[in-house]
């Protein structure tokens, strides 16, 4: 009777849950100090619930039957102290539904710790890079390692995990390029037995969130993914050439700005309106160091793309972004016609 009344309970609980079956991959640049997590399922909006990150604190990836509360719960607890491997088996001991679960998590100092629940959908199982421990616990197993760990659930083979972990540690690049790397490799080796759908990826440095990217219904959520972390280096040029002009650093903002341009020109699938952003600041940048036959035709690029440039170039000058000369906004504006 007991065992019957617990299963009920046990089926009650898992209507609740989200079944976001997926793999998944937490780590840590050793060199940069970055941290991330990366994901792809067969499930919409994958990156509404599994990855989690915070600067300087550390990153969870929560998935099978997910409870959230293991992404808050579990960075809050990074951010006192704890670390990775005590978070996880702290929170564990009081989940009566942890045979259910799958959960990673990596701390600022790359401890990391990998969890799969004994009822886990198969082909499921994880890795912790250079492991140092490997528990049975009564709901699952739970390995102890360094740097970076992967997970999959309801996998097509258990080839999956494997692969991703050879990946990262193969690959070369920063945080991002080695994320994606790895999500490749399970794609490439069967993946989710049901298919892709979704796709997510996080990465953060000491002080700030260095890419937050989601791609949440897509027949190629990796390729997508790919495209939107060039464009996110992209702007995040962007946002280094803006600093530099607010510190009056105009070569460093020239530099920045063509890098964006550069990156954002060579990336498959970027529309102009993208494109234009760029290559307009870039053409402000110029103008405001009196450089303005330089920029000239950069304007002139810009408005071609996208009229609406032009439209607001005067606009500019009330808030200080380019110089009170009536003679020089409309030799701009009137950029080629």
């Amino acid at each position: 009777m007991l065992s019957r009344v617990k299963a009920i309970l046990l089926a009650a609980l898992l209507t609740q849950l989200r079944p976001v079956h997926t793999f998944s991959i937490v780590a840590r640049d050793a060199k940069t100090g970055e941290i991330g997590v990366a994901v792809q399922s067969h499930w919409f909006a994958v990156g509404q619930v599994v990855p989690w990150a915070e600067p300087g604190v550390g990153a969870v990836a929560t998935q099978s039957f997910v409870d959230p509360s293991y992404g808050k719960l579990g960075l809050d607890l990074m951010r006192s102290g704890k670390s990775a491997p005590a978070t996880l088996r702290a929170l564990l001991a009081g989940d009566a539904a942890c045979d259910v679960r799958q959960v990673a998590m990596i701390d600022a100092n790359g401890d990391v710790a990998t969890f799969t629940g004994a009822r886990d959908i198969q082909a499921a199982g994880g890795i912790a890079n250079g492991v140092t421990s490997s528990t049975t616990l009564t709901c699952g197993t739970l390995a102890i390692g360094r740097d970076f760990s992967t997970q999959a659930n309801l996998m097509s083979n258990d080839k999956v995990w494997p692969a991703m972990a050879k990946a990262y540690a193969d690959s070369k690049g920063d945080l991002a390029d080695r994320l994606l790397a790895a999500l490749d490799a399970a794609q490439s080796v069967g993946g989710d037995i049901r298919g892709k759908q979704s796709a997510a990826l996080i990465v953060v440095d000491a002080k700030s969130r260095v890419f937050d990217l989601r791609v949440d219904d897509h027949p190629e959520p990796l390729k997508e993914l790919r495209r939107l972390v060039a464009l996110q280096r992209a702007y995040n040029h962007m946002n280094a050439g803006d600093l530099a002009t607010e510190h009056n650093d105009n070569e460093g903002a020239l530099r920045e700005y063509a890098a964006a341009e550069q990156i954002a020109s060579t990336t498959a699938g970027v529309p102009q309106s993208r494109y234009a952003e760029m290559i307009y600041w870039h053409a402000v940048a110029l103008a405001n160091m009196k450089r303005v036959d330089e920029s000239l035709p950069l304007f002139e690029r810009a408005f071609e793309m996208e009229p609406g440039w032009r439209e607001l170039t005067p606009r500019l000058v009330k808030s200080g972004l380019l110089p009170d000369d009536a003679a020089l906004i409309a030799k701009i504006v009137g950029a080629h016609r």
